[in-house]
């Protein structure tokens, strides 16, 4: 199975590097009696307990709060009490408390290890899905006078009628689109014309290493400032960037256009520059759109550690039970607080290339030593099991299309999970199936990253074929390709910021467009245009490596014309969704 050990939705290519730390039985916490290290907890308060009596229940646990999240009732704490989350699940304040990551230093001894690990996860990573086609020589085209310069390298844009939507709708500048993502790029010249910098937040800090010592973000003093603390206008990532181009990048003449080109960007990061996700920073985001107006919230990641969190999976431990018992209901809350104040929420299906809807085997979780030795095992998962936030309520779910508008080789599915299909990229979608770096999608590329990774020379110009370079006068753009359900994800987010734009009243309490997110989706859905399964419906995926070696895998489609695993109810029409 191609399970992706990263965070981004994300397949690694091969996970043969890291099976040898797989097959693991369920690992327990360290136990421990009276005082220990200071240690990290998320701790979500019981449905209506007052805020006070569930910090005074902590307090007599032993714990300090760090950062508390009123709204749902999340508290980040920390103490040195090695009883403390014992003491504290017998509170009547408290509904659950669970070992949060740790934050860990990267010391003499373990440098060597670290290096190897670290060297390990960037092979994987540089291998996965999302970079596939990397390395296959350059090709050709030219500059559009008519459009914008690069639309003609949009096949995504076309296959869902965005280019034509734009004659008739571009967006709103009241429309408010998140980002929550590794961050966003707000100096980019395909970006900063909609970038709204005062609303923008980063609700991360810098991870330098984890427990076991395996260098994360990096030491802080590295950073240009030298703080653990970005700014909300910065992604040293690279992936928000590209899903907040995809989304609104502005015509102007230069480079790119995003599906919703007059819309607003707002940076919600919620991600570590190394792509992890975790609890406390995606809820306080998510709840954060909710009070300020956000209209559409694009999420294309997973939670960590866990791909897969259930409540009571046998497999995992009492310790991990809890804690995904936790993560599913602080998950949910946000959401719902989300939804309930306007917020439309459009979220990955995920490149595990699996049916979400049958028992899978998970490899690659948990992808976070919060605790020394703690390392990635092969669980079995039942369909109970729920991949947040792509499987919570009143999230959009969305598959990956290539440009013939078959479900991509990557792309996960499930008969009533995927709610719509969107273009995402293929890039062995091709009449050989050999790999085209052309058949992924191009989107902005912060010119820092491509800097810091030798992707550009010393005048400016790229050096590989994935990175595309344009100049309107003295300022040039960057863009990379990028190819999975991270970049399908948001171009139907920005269906539904035409949706709203094209239909929303006026928010009287917090200026601009608002429209119930249960109308967005049922627009989205009932314009899509409806796509059936493959005849026969197990189709069979075939690639042919670079290597020269050919891999195949097939995919069962469920469902009928109207609704079904690959399409759901359709890929989305952006010129249909505007009344066209």
């Amino acid at each position: 199975m191609e399970v992706d050990v990263k965070r981004l939705t994300v397949v690694a290519a091969t996970a043969a590097m890291v099976a040898a730390t797989l097959a693991t039985p369920a690992q327990a916490e360290p136990a421990a009696a009276g005082s220990a290290a200071q240690t990290e907890y998320v701790v979500l308060f019981r449905e209506g307990a007052a805020a006070a009596d569930a910090q005074k229940a902590i307090e007599a646990a032993g714990g300090s709060v760090i950062k508390v999240n009123t709204d749902v009732g999340l508290a980040t704490v920390s103490s040195a009490n090695a009883g403390f989350a014992d003491a504290l699940r017998g509170s009547a304040a408290i509904e659950g408390v669970a070992r949060n990551q740790s934050i860990g230093s990267v010391p003499d001894d373990a440098k060597a290890s670290a290096a190897v690990k670290k060297a390990v996860a960037q092979a994987a990573k540089n291998q996965a899905v999302e970079k596939e086609g990397r390395g296959g020589g350059r090709f050709t085209w030219g500059r559009s006078v008519k459009d914008e310069p690069l639309a003609d390298l949009q096949w995504d844009m076309k296959q869902i009628h965005a280019d034509q939507a734009h004659r008739f709708e571009q967006g709103d500048k009241g429309v408010l689109v998140g980002i929550l993502d590794t961050g966003v790029d707000g100096s980019h010249p395909d970006i900063a014309p909609n970038f709204d910098r005062r609303l923008s937040r980063n609700f991360t800090v810098d991870l330098p290493a984890d427990a076991d010592g395996t260098e994360i973000d990096g030491p802080c003093d590295s950073d240009p400032d030298g703080s653990c603390t970005d700014p909300n206008d910065v992604d040293e990532n690279g992936h928000g960037t590209h899903v907040a181009s995809s989304i609104a990048s502005p015509i102007n003449k230069l480079g790119v256009s995003g599906v919703a080109p007059k819309v607003t960007i707002v940076n919600l990061r919620a991600g570590q520059d190394s792509g992890y996700f975790f609890l406390q920073p995606t809820v306080d985001a998510l709840t954060y759109a909710g009070k300020i107006g956000v209209d559409v919230v694009n999420m294309s990641y997973y939670v960590d550690p866990w791909l897969f969190n259930c409540a009571d999976n046998p497999a995992d431990s009492p310790e991990e039970q809890a804690q995904q018992r936790l993560y599913i209901a602080a998950t949910q809350r946000a959401i719902d607080y989300a939804h309930a104040r306007g917020v439309t929420i459009v979220s990955a299906a995920g490149n595990e290339a699996i049916d979400y809807t049958k028992t899978n085997v998970d490899s690659g979780s948990p992808d976070f030593a919060g605790f020394p030795g703690q390392a990635p095992r092969e669980r079995t998962i039942p369909p109970s099991c729920v991949s947040l936030p792509s499987e919570s309520e009143h999230v959009i779910s969305v598959s990956a299309t290539g440009v013939s508008k078959r479900k991509t080789y990557y792309s996960s599915y499930g008969n009533h999970y995927v709610d719509v299909a969107s273009p995402g990229g293929d890039v062995y979608d091709t009449p050989g199936n050999t790999r085209d770096i052309s058949k992924a999608t191009l989107a902005a590329y912060p010119k820092a990253l491509a800097v810091a990774n030798g992707e550009i020379d010393a005048n400016g110009d790229p050096t590989v074929e994935y990175v595309v370079k344009d100049c309107k006068g003295s300022t040039c753009g960057y863009y990379q390709y990028l190819q999975g359900t991270s970049m399908a994800s948001p171009r139907a987010a920005g269906v539904a910021a035409l949706i709203v734009s094209r239909y929303g009243k006026r928010d009287r309490d917090r200026g601009g467009l608002t429209l119930d997110p249960d109308k967005v989706e049922a627009i989205l859905k009932a314009t899509a245009t409806r796509t059936p399964c493959p005849n026969p419906p197990a189709f069979t995926y075939t690639r042919i490596l670079p290597s020269g070696s050919t891999v195949t895998a097939t995919h069962t489609c469920e469902g009928g014309p109207w609704d079904n695993g690959f399409y759901g109810r359709g890929i989305v029409d952006a010129l249909r969704a505007v009344g066209r």
